[in-house]
């Protein structure tokens, strides 16, 4: 059951014209709770202040809040903890208070069972039909703003496979329907450039580095969904599922990465 947080208050409402609600002014993270702590915290709260900024708004985690995420941790040995903000309640229009009260939202749930098995086992990614729009104010950040994402989920996934490939309107491979890539061609690691669509998981940076402390080349830029073919290995990854191999995408198929336990090790991602 997830247990839910307003504000530091325990209660599960929120004003009606809150502007999350209203038109998806506001950003998130979520974050896994690995031994009672939040996993890569202030890199998570350095995100938020970021996005928060590009979208016009001042945000700073308080002391208060850090240390309910502490807390909040601590109940748990392995968990979900997900803080969400929102630029407070507005009037009717788009346009928004100044000053804003910012709404910060906190929920605590479990992780969902199968990523483990997807951690051992691999997934299989099938093309979806649903294209991201190209937005570059917006690229990158995990804004509200998730209709796109309701729109892919909302269709069946093909017997066999376990998640969604989403391209851009060009084409262009951009992630998952949760989660970023890595493709990889010898020593050179390459992820899709997302400076127009799609999300920067903190995940995806951790793993950036990791990989550049490894001694691997890294190489982002945009990836055409008919280059895909040319990859030997390929994964998936975010703050909850941490790092999963891919074995399929639609009819091409991939072996499992060298070096993926490896990196599973490093950043302590084991399911």
């Amino acid at each position: 059951m997830t247990q839910v947080w307003v504000n530091g208050v325990a209660v599960k409402e929120i004003d009606a014209l809150d502007r999350g609600l209203a038109y998806g002014d506001g950003l998130f993270a979520t974050m896994r709770i690995v031994n009672g702590e939040v996993q890569f915290l202030s890199a998570h709260l350095a995100r938020l202040a970021q996005g928060a900024q590009r979208l016009g708004f001042i945000w700073q985690v308080s002391e208060s809040l850090t240390n309910q995420l502490q807390q909040l941790a601590s109940s748990k040995s392995d968990g979900c903890v997900k803080l969400l903000l929102s630029r407070g309640v507005g009037g009717r229009g788009y346009a928004a208070p100044n000053p804003c009260l910012v709404n910060e939202v906190v929920s605590l749930s479990d992780l969902p069972q199968h990523y483990g098995l997807w951690q051992k086992e691999g997934i299989s990614l099938a093309l979806s039909d649903i294209l991201l729009a190209k937005q570059p104010r917006l690229a990158g950040i995990k804004h509200l703003n998730r209709l796109e994402q309701v729109l892919i989920k909302s269709v069946e996934i093909p017997t066999g496979f376990d998640d969604w490939l989403v391209l851009d309107a060009e084409g262009c491979v951009i992630e998952s329907s949760m989660a970023n890539l890595f493709f990889i061609k010898g020593k050179t690691v390459f992820t899709p450039a997302i400076s127009h669509s799609g999300v920067a998981g903190m995940m995806r940076e951790q793993v950036i580095y990791a990989l550049i402390d490894l001694g691997y080349n890294l190489d982002i830029k945009p990836i055409n969904h008919n280059d895909l073919a040319q990859f030997e290995h390929c994964f998936i990854t975010n703050s909850l599922l941490g790092l999963v191999d891919i074995n399929h995408i639609d009819s091409l198929s991939y072996s499992k990465s060298s070096f993926s336990d490896t990196l599973r090790q490093i950043l302590h991602l084991s399911l």
